[in-house]
C-alpha cells in the first residue's frame, strides 16, 4: 500500500508549519523552508522535529542504504 496522497496534502512541517513534499523514493517528506527531511517508516510519516534530518545528510530511512 502506497502513501495516501490526499492525506499527505493535509500535512505540514511541525517546525515551521510550511508545506512538505514526498521525495521520489517515497522514503521521506521534505520541508524546503527548513531544509529537513522527515522519514517515512513502514509507510507512516514520522512528523517529529527530533526525527528530522538535514537535507544534505539525508540518505533515506531504509537500513539497506549507507
Amino acid at each position: 500500500m502506497a502513501l495516501n496522497v490526499e492525506l499527505l496534502s493535509l500535512l505540514a512541517c511541525p517546525k515551521c508549519h510550511g508545506g512538505i513534499v514526498l521525495l521520489p523514493a517515497q522514503d521521506g517528506l521534505l520541508c524546503a523552508a527548513c531544509g529537513v527531511v522527515y522519514p517515512v517508516r513502514e509507510e507512516i510519516p514520522v512528523m517529529l522535529v527530533e526525527e528530522a534530518m538535514p537535507l544534505d545528510a539525508w540518505t533515506g530511512s531504509r537500513p539497506d542504504k549507507p
